[in-house]
């Protein structure tokens, strides 16, 4: 059989959507980018248009599409507070509608299908750091809970694929990742810390900087992911993927004015509703299933990411975005 795959990735012009779309191309399978830029860029992917191994589609993953694919990363759903609360129906819509046509079409086709899960499937959780079999903190009728519920609703019908119909999948929970191409405007705590500092404005902490999170450079997830759909074992997750390294974000926001050389100065607001106080994952079962560690740095991640930030012209994005 040929080592050469027909793959679809939605939310392909996405911020970890378009470097995944990146390392499959340049691994030379037939790549299929669909995304209805709901938060994406065009632009993250404008440099792909042209290859013959890669084809853009604009389609919303809500409405059913009829491809013939060996594999499928299901990465669309607004993932960012900023984004995701702006149109929360809109969501959790794209979370359960989404997770039932891209399972339609693996079980259709028997392709592989993985889907990115998320953190926020642990809630605020209760137990720390967070493994695998912890069931989670979850407000279901919170300001967050279309995300997080919308996750774990797609988690419950992967899960349903598998046992009813045998559809091979894949389910990775992605703890906080950052990199380039993150939306500047995305209500993420790396692109406001940085976008704040470079502008000279002053740096927003929600509570008082000591709740914690780990940061996952780019790089090291879309590792993680490749490693994990291409498992060829029994092993369908869920899997962590994510930095265990714990840093709180005051540590985080002085990190960023040191690397920017920035005079903001750090102002506090009210910590949001249901805001985890901490967050960290527990990467055993990636360790072991997958041989995989992150090994970027925070520094050096931030570093490259604010090299990013200084190149491009933040007018060029939509703050948060179009209610398409």
């Amino acid at each position: 059989m040929s080592t050469i795959k027909r793959i679809l990735v939605t939310g392909g012009a996405g911020f970890l959507g378009s470097h995944l779309c990146e390392r499959l191309v340049a691994a030379g399978h037939d790549v299929i980018c669909l995304d209805n830029f709901f938060t994406s860029q065009k632009s993250n992917v404008a440099h792909l248009i042209g290859q013959p191994n890669f084809e853009l589609i604009r389609h919303d993953v809500t409405v059913p599409i009829f491809l013939e694919v060996d594999m499928i990363y299901n990465l669309a759903c607004p993932a960012a507070p900023g984004h995701y609360q702006y149109n929360p129906i809109k969501t959790i819509k794209t979370s359960v509608m989404g997770a039932i046509n891209v399972l339609g079409m693996a079980k259709r086709c028997r392709a592989r299908v993985l889907q990115a899960s998320t953190s926020e499937v642990y809630g605020d959780p209760e137990i720390h750091p967070q493994p695998e079999t912890y069931r989670g903190n979850v407000n279901p009728i919170g300001p967050r809970a279309c995300y997080d519920e919308g996750k774990r609703a797609a988690e419950t019908l992967f899960m349903d694929y598998y046992r009813m119909n045998r559809v091979a999948i894949r389910i990775v929970r992605i703890f906080n990742t950052y990199g380039p191409r993150m939306h500047p405007f995305d209500g993420r705590v790396v692109s406001n810390f940085i976008r704040q500092a470079l502008a000279g404005e002053q740096i927003t902490i929600f509570g008082d900087g000591t709740q914690t999170r780990s940061f996952c450079y780019r790089d090291d997830l879309i590792e993680g992911l490749m490693r994990m759909m291409e498992l060829e074992s029994d092993f369908i997750g869920p899997i962590n993927l994510g930095n265990p390294g714990e840093f709180s974000i005051r540590e985080l926001a002085e990190l960023v004015l040191e690397l920017t050389g920035s005079k903001s100065k750090l102002i506090y607001e009210p910590l949001p509703a249901d805001d985890p106080v901490r967050r960290r994952p527990d990467i055993t079962l990636a360790e072991h299933h997958l041989n995989w560690n992150p090994h970027i740095s925070l520094r050096d991640g931030l570093a490259k990411t604010i090299a990013w930030f200084r190149s491009i012209d933040v007018d060029q994005y939509r703050p948060p975005t179009p209610n398409y």
